[in-house]
């Protein structure tokens, strides 16, 4: 017979410590409890547990130090640490001590013993080598861990790279694949913000489980609370079936939040609870529905000025940013465009049906190498693709890429506008069109003696505003084909018309 998995209930409070010793006892495991923190220490002496379960303020000492002596002894058990009620701040700092989960007070025991059997079911199923570092992971040893996380699972490998900046978010990134924590990843647009989050899944034991990704500035807000939470029969005209929402369709696995600064604050809010409280209540149901998913967000926006300025909830900052990982810009690590230029035209003409694949003459890396890449690796991509499209050739030089003169410089600048505005959004498009249309054939030196704007978000709203409107006229005010020209989905088309108070009468799609 399978012996039961024990576990280890550290809380100073009888009546508390009771309840969850029989809450674990009726789900089967073993339960042993201490009353503070040298107490606990002496059960971690002569006992070895599958999951540590302690309050955060014992009467000598914090819960946290339990959590950073495992971790310093490279002890397996997972740790769930509860909090006081609504204290964001410390379940912050529970999770960067390294706990798996965190519990608030008063303590609901459903989520309390799902929380434990997730836990559980990870220090059963380790997921990735621990590091041989406890705390955070150290600068030194990230080439170390860099290697091993190529070396370790494709996810990682797709995250190209062997500069010190690209080695160190791998080893992040493989690091807290294993917890439970929300994760933040920063970076400018064409950085790989969403393949950092898809390594963080299936690096994880979640990796079987869904891996659901959403853009939340692409959908109106109207409807963002239906496509979140779902939605029951007859809730609203229209309403003809059930329907999940992104959380119940990433049940047991990760949700993407991708521009997660593009939330307006009254969908923060609702957000915010969802992540307290881990139940949704789609609309038009009565009952909350329990959601087991792991949060991973992303933003090219600084989330803390945004907080500053208003724009941004700090509570919700403070759950979302838990863990941040930094996705470099491409002239941070221009000593990786060899590698990562292989690895792109290797995918591209496989996918092109090219064989074998073109490679760079030197003039072409030294082109690319002094190219500022404001689209950043998608850019790079856009670059390679085109020219594999366009010559053929075997050798691909500089002016193949269209870097080689000068006097392409604004075709090229006009390019790269549009192809970042598409993947990157409005921001980026409207960026790059500005820098064009200003700059004109000499290029962006050009700009240095014109005026700067006061309102920079107004100016370049105007400038997108500009290029819709100039799309929607040249295709007769349809949206669908206005759009398409752009790059742009019919739904991207309407929300940024909305976004942009652009009225367009007797438009057809």
């Amino acid at each position: 017979m399978t012996r039961p998995l024990r576990l280890l209930v550290v809380d100073d409070e009888p009546d508390l410590r009771t309840l969850y010793e029989l809450a674990l006892l009726r789900e089967g495991y073993d339960v042993d409890s201490a009353d503070s923190l040298a107490q606990a220490r002496e059960r971690l002496a002569a006992q070895q547990y599958s999951v540590v379960i302690t309050d955060m303020r014992l009467p000598d000492g914090q819960g946290l130090e339990l959590l950073r002596q495992l971790e310093a002894e490279g002890r397996p058990e997972k740790t769930l640490v509860i909090t006081a009620y609504g204290s964001a701040e410390n379940a912050v700092e529970a999770l960067k001590a390294g706990a798996f989960d965190y519990l608030t007070k008063p303590v609901d025991l459903r989520l309390f013993r799902s929380a434990v059997a997730s836990a559980v079911a990870r220090q059963v199923l380790p997921t990735s080598p621990r590091s041989g570092q406890p705390g955070h992971a150290a600068t030194g040893a990230a080439h170390e861990l860099g290697e091993q996380a190529d070396h370790a699972h494709p996810a990682l490998a797709r995250l190209a790279g062997r500069t010190q900046v690209m080695q160190q978010a791998r080893a992040l990134i493989q690091r807290v694949a294993g917890g439970m924590a929300p994760v933040l990843v920063q970076g400018e647009s064409g950085t790989g913000k969403e393949l950092a989050a898809r390594a963080i899944h299936e690096v994880s034991a979640r990796a079987p489980q869904p891996f659901v990704a959403v853009n939340c500035g692409a959908i109106p807000e109207h409807l963002l609370e239906a496509e979140f939470f779902g939605f029951r029969k007859g809730a609203f005209t229209g309403a003809n079936e059930d329907r999940l929402g992104f959380f119940m369709a990433a049940q047991g696995g990760t949700l993407f939040l991708d521009e997660i600064g593009d939330l307006p604050l009254a969908m923060q809010s609702k957000l915010l609870r969802v992540v307290q409280e881990r139940a949704v209540r789609p609309i038009g149901a009565v009952a909350e529905l329990p959601v087991n998913v792991r949060i991973v967000s992303a933003t090219h926006k600084d989330l803390g000025a945004e907080v500053a300025q208003g724009r941004f909830r700090q509570d919700l900052y403070y759950r979302l940013n838990v863990i941040q990982v930094r996705m470099p810009p491409l002239r941070e690590r221009v000593d990786d465009l060899p590698s990562l230029c292989a690895t792109l035209l290797a995918r591209i003409s496989s996918d092109a049906g090219v064989s074998p694949p073109p490679r760079l003459s030197d003039d072409a890396l030294t082109a690319l190498a002094g190219h500022a890449f404001p689209g950043n690796v998608r850019e790079l991509e856009n670059l390679l693709h085109r020219a594999v499209a366009m010559t053929g050739a075997e050798w691909l030089s500089a002016t193949d890429l269209g870097l080689g003169d000068e006097s392409t410089g604004a075709a090229v600048a006009a390019q790269a506008r549009v192809n970042t505005g598409v993947a990157g959004g409005a921001l980026a498009t409207a960026r790059a069109s500005a820098l064009v249309e200003t700059a004109g054939p000499a290029g962006p030196a050009a700009t240095t003696d014109a005026p700067l704007p006061v309102d920079l978000a107004a100016h370049l709203d105007q400038v997108e505003r500009d290029i819709l409107l100039r799309a929607l006229t040249a295709h007769r005010f349809n949206r669908t084909a206005a759009g398409a020209s752009l790059g742009l989905s019919l739904r991207q088309m309407r929300y940024r018309m909305a976004r942009l108070g652009i009225q367009v009468e007797q438009a057809s799609d």
